[in-house]
């Protein structure tokens, strides 16, 4: 159900990814509702999480902060918002300033900062399913893709809609 990395981002800063897209979904969907996993659960799974990624990894509370914030941010009823803050500098690498954060979390806030910037943030969603709540980033023209999947939880939701109504005419 993960998001596929797009283009190459040139001005990326972290060396694990190249698409920022791509980290702040997978960052997001360290929480997985259906498989009731949380990579953020334990500091190893948080550690081993950044280091996949070449980051140094947060304490733990200020990774669980930050994934709350976002996922409300993005639409996860369930998430609990708060203010985020991640040390990030700017340095001017190859003749083009670049926001170069110390840790994960700071490189998940920048890429996220960078789509916002490119006015791509609101693509970044949440799966409605309450059984779900994956994160994904549409990539439909007009933006109005609703489901991570129509074939997994749009149909679900669909067939469930369909039973009600049949049932109310019975």
């Amino acid at each position: 159900m993960g998001v596929s990395a797009g283009g190459r981002n040139r001005c990326s800063a972290y060396p694990g990814y190249v698409d920022d897209r791509q980290l702040v979904v997978d960052f997001l969907n360290t929480l997985d509702v259906e498989e009731t996993t949380d990579v953020l659960a334990e500091a190893a799974g948080w550690r081993r999480w950044a280091a996949e990624r070449d980051l140094r990894a947060d304490p733990l509370p200020a990774a669980r902060a930050a994934r709350d914030a976002l996922r409300a941010a993005v639409g996860d009823p369930d998430a609990r918002t708060g203010p985020l803050r991640a040390p990030v500098h700017i340095e001017l690498s190859h003749g083009r300033p670049a926001l170069v954060p110390a840790s994960a979390v700071g490189a998940v806030l920048a890429a996220a900062a960078r789509l916002a910037v490119l006015g791509e943030w609101d693509r970044v969603k949440i799966c409605p399913a309450d059984d779900c709540r994956w994160a994904f980033y549409d990539q439909s023209r007009n933006r109005s893709r609703t489901w991570c999947s129509m074939r997994v939880c749009g149909n679900r939701e669909k067939a469930r809609n369909w039973r009600q109504r049949a049932g109310s005419h019975g």
